[in-house]
């Protein structure tokens, strides 16, 4: 989801890597030993859980995560818990990151101390306030400072137990005062509207007899608001301490006046003193992006440019191919650039070029594809996009059931366990093995569209170069369907979206045999057994050692590279595609049954949209996919609940709370898709619910009106238009910005290319130059778009900042801003009337 501002779309994502903890302190306890877990919180929000690691004072979670961030946040966060099985889960440490200090960890493995967890620190949030020294004459006549202090509202509390019922304490702090005052409690809202003045006596006067006097300076600058935010709990520990801010009362400047919004601050001193050493590290890799998107036509010169690359000649000279080249990985470039062809829907022939031009400078067919090249890197990430239902409907049923069953397979005579028998392990592994063979090659029917045409363009290239050799055109498929596609996905179900969390040792062993035999069985080697450096994995293939396997392969390898022979859309069987715990508005079927909130177990299948009383049981409700007809946020003010959304049907809408602001984006990201073809789908709807007899949002009486709002749309079912092209392009610009000197670089290869007949110099031979005349041209045109567009982001930073006002809502007063702000003010401030 896209932030605007002034004229520019901002996203922000995140991908982290999860790998371990060490030097965890153990658990007072004869055992010593923790269960811990790791969460990703966007302040404090939590958006993700890592699986829970037994016995361990040093787990190793080795996960993935990544997300589009949906909202602004302060810091990005990890905390470890152990979990207590009678308890709450206890926190043992925590990693914080400002938003602003996540560039210098960028793509870093990095080791962090984990901090302390207190009550008093855990803070997110802003405050709006006002404040007003103003003269007041009593009924005697005497003159008095007061200070009129209105608590206008708050934004982004955090949710405390599942609940936020906040209340503001004010106090006017100084040498010998301490008074203190209460807004009302709001209920069930982290955005609480108080709109309360409170009156505050600042100063004595100098003479009781004078009209007119000064204010005591001294006094003034000795003073200071504080304001807290507390949650109100029922709960016998007390109310739970949200944030707070202080604020000097210099700030009133000459005019007596101050409006200005705070970041909510930790209390002082608030954490106990424990020793940071105490609580072990936690290493990370963050990757966080911010892409500034421009309206489209600023991106016109470098994507038609991109676009262009497919009938390049020669494809090395194209746009694209010099990405590649310039590209510290192969993989930065591939990313972005497979998103924008598909987009486009040059996927296929940008993909043939350059397969065709890397095949045509292979001299050995057994060495095809073998490399990192860019070819290998497109259609491995085309793949993951387009496949990614692919995989869900042929193995993730068979990958379920191995993490489930958790069946020994162990065959190294080494690792074997004495309560184990190598021959019951060969027959598990064996029937694994043959049972995700079989779904694999009779698959073939299912393989999208877009894969099949880049199969067969392959297939033709590879057979074309190397007619001598007869299994050319199966090896060149096979070495990215079986290699790069289906043996990666059963080693690591959970980077494909085939499981949650990465497996259990046990389990993530018997996938590694599987996805070993899986790879050998695809390759069509001719001496198979050699493949393996075990001497057990290869008497174990000797099972396989078939020609119907030989020829089922080949079958198979047949199918999936006729071109645009099959249609992904023919598939009927049931997949299911995400569920999970949420909680639902009862939909009043009743006509006079209480509309509660429940807790139930979602389920979301290519057919059905169902939710249960718990996993397992049956469906309490079944909505077919034809009867969604629009799925929406709902305004949080309808329920005073965040993260809720609606799925519309033809006769009612239900409400739906997820459990993070994440997860509800991908519930609806995924809804959307699945329902997107329908054909009643709605134009219009209600953003906030029917409450008391009107729609909150329009007030309309009738619960049959037509929407007030135009629906967002959603992305649409074909992968093609599944992208956001001028992001894409955003991407690929600031790449070839930060590669900038070795475009350079490159120009000035093509001119030692294009004089000298000679050795090539060692510094330019990395680059791929077929036709130096050509691909200067290329680098110059880039260069020129590239420096326009800088040109643009150059302006848009500089009018930002001249329009940056520190105290605004959108750039709240925090801890190191407050002498910013200051400076903003008069130099020369005093305190009179």
């Amino acid at each position: 989801m896209a932030v605007e501002e002034e004229g520019l779309r901002v996203f922000q994502s995140v991908k982290i890597k999860i790998g371990e903890a060490k030097n965890i302190p153990p658990y007072p306890g004869p055992n010593r030993m923790r269960d811990c877990y790791c969460t990703v919180n966007l302040d404090q929000e939590e958006v993700f859980r890592t699986k829970i690691v037994e016995k361990s004072l040093c787990p190793f979670y080795g996960e993935d995560f990544y997300c589009e961030i949906p909202r602004s946040f302060r810091h990005l966060s990890f905390y470890i818990f152990d979990r207590d099985v009678f308890r709450r889960d206890s926190s043992i440490g925590k990693v914080a990151v400002k938003k602003e200090d996540l560039q210098k960890y960028h793509g870093k493995d990095t080791w962090f101390q984990l901090q302390p967890v207190s009550a008093d620190s855990e803070v997110q949030g802003k405050v709006h306030l006002e404040l007003r020294l103003s003269e007041v004459i009593t009924d005697s006549g005497v003159v008095n400072h007061k200070l009129a202090t209105r608590v206008l509202e708050c934004q982004g509390l955090p949710i405390v137990n599942g609940q936020c019922d906040p209340y503001a304490a004010v106090s006017l702090l100084g040498p010998s005062r301490s008074e203190a005052k209460k807004t009302k409690v709001k209920r069930k809202t982290n955005n609480p509207q108080f709109e309360e003045t409170f009156y505050f006596e600042v100063t004595r006067p100098l003479s009781y007899t004078k009209r007119q006097f000064d204010v005591e300076e001294e006094d003034v600058d000795k003073l200071a608001l504080r304001v807290d935010l507390w949650n109100a709990s029922n709960l016998k520990f007390g109310d739970e301490f949200l944030g707070g801010v202080r604020v000097p009362l210099r700030v009133l400047g000459q005019a007596g006046v101050h409006d200005a919004w705070y970041f909510l601050l930790p209390r002082e001193n608030g954490g106990k003193s424990v020793k940071v050493e105490d609580l072990g590290s936690l290493r990370l890799n963050i990757v966080y992006t911010e892409d500034h998107v421009f309206p489209s036509e600023h991106y016109t010169p470098l994507r038609d440019l991109l676009l262009q690359s497919a009938n390049a000649e020669p494809v090395s000279a194209s746009t694209a191919h010099i990405l590649g080249e310039v590209c510290r990985e192969k993989q930065e470039a591939a990313i972005p650039l497979v998103r924008l062809f598909l987009h486009y829907g040059k996927i296929v022939p940008f993909i043939s070029a350059i397969a065709h031009a890397e095949i045509n400078r292979t001299q050995d067919p057994n060495t095809i594809f073998r490399g990192n090249s860019l070819t290998s890197k497109c259609i491995d990430e085309t793949m993951k996009l387009a496949g990614m239902h692919y995989l869900q409907v042929t193995l993730k049923p068979i990958i379920d059931e191995i993490c489930t069953e958790h069946k020994s397979c162990e065959i190294d005579p080494v690792k074997l366990k004495e309560s184990e028998n190598l021959e019951t392990n060969r027959e598990n592994l064996r029937q694994y093995v043959d049972r995700i063979f079989n779904v694999i090659t009779t698959s073939g029917v299912r393989c999208p569209t877009v894969m099949c045409d880049i199969f067969f363009s392959l297939r033709e290239s590879a057979a074309t170069r190397f007619q001598v050799d007869q299994d050319v055109r199966y090896t060149a498929v096979s070495s990215f369907i079986f290699l790069r596609f289906f043996a990666p996905a059963i080693l690591s179900p959970n980077l494909f979206h085939l499981r949650p969390h990465h497996p259990d040792p046990a389990t993530s062993r018997t996938l590694t045999l599987i996805s070993k035999t899986i790879q050998t069985l695809g390759s069509l080697a001719k001496s198979k057994s050699a493949n393996f450096k075990e001497s057990y994995m290869a008497a174990f293939y000797d099972y396989f050692n078939e020609q119907k396997y030989a020829d089922a392969v080949k079958n198979f390898l047949d199918l999936i590279s006729t071109s645009g022979k099959w249609d992904q859309k023919s598939i009927e069987t049931p997949i299911m595609l995400k569920e999970g715990f949420m909680i639902k508005r009862a939909q009043g079927r009743n006509r006079f049954g209480i509309k509660n909130f429940k807790k139930r177990w979602f389920r979301l299948t290519n057919h059905e949209f169902t939710y249960h009383k718990t996993k397992g049981e049956g469906a309490l409700c079944s909505i077919p996919i034809e009867n969604i007809l629009a799925v929406e946020r709902l305004e949080e003010e309808s329920f005073k609940m965040k993260n809720m959304f609606q799925v519309i049907q033809p006769e009612r809408a239900l409400y739906i709370q997820a459990n993070n602001c994440v997860e509800a984006r991908d519930w609806i990201d995924i809804l959307t898709k699945v329902s997107q073809c329908n054909r009643k789908r709605l134009s219009t709807y209600h953003p906030s619910a029917y409450l008391n007899g009107h729609w909150l949002c329009c007030k309309l009486s009738a619960d049959t009106a037509p929407g007030c709002t135009p629906c967002t749309g959603g992305l649409p079912a074909n992968i093609q238009l599944d992208v956001d092209g001028d992001r894409e392009t955003e991407r690929i610009y600031s790449l070839f910005g930060t590669y900038m000197t070795k475009l350079i670089k490159m120009q000035e290869a093509c001119g030692s290319k294009s004089v000298y007949d000679g050795p090539e110099q060692e510094e330019y031979s990395t680059f791929v130059i077929d036709d130096p005349q050509e691909t200067y041209k290329t680098l110059k045109q880039i260069i020129s778009a590239v420096q326009t567009l800088e040109q643009q982001h150059t302006k848009y930073k500089r009018d930002k900042f001249k329009k940056t006002k520190i105290g605004s809502q959108e750039h709240p007063i925090g801890d190191k801003s407050f002498q910013c702000y200051i400076r903003q003010q008069s130099e020369n401030t005093t305190y009179s009337i």
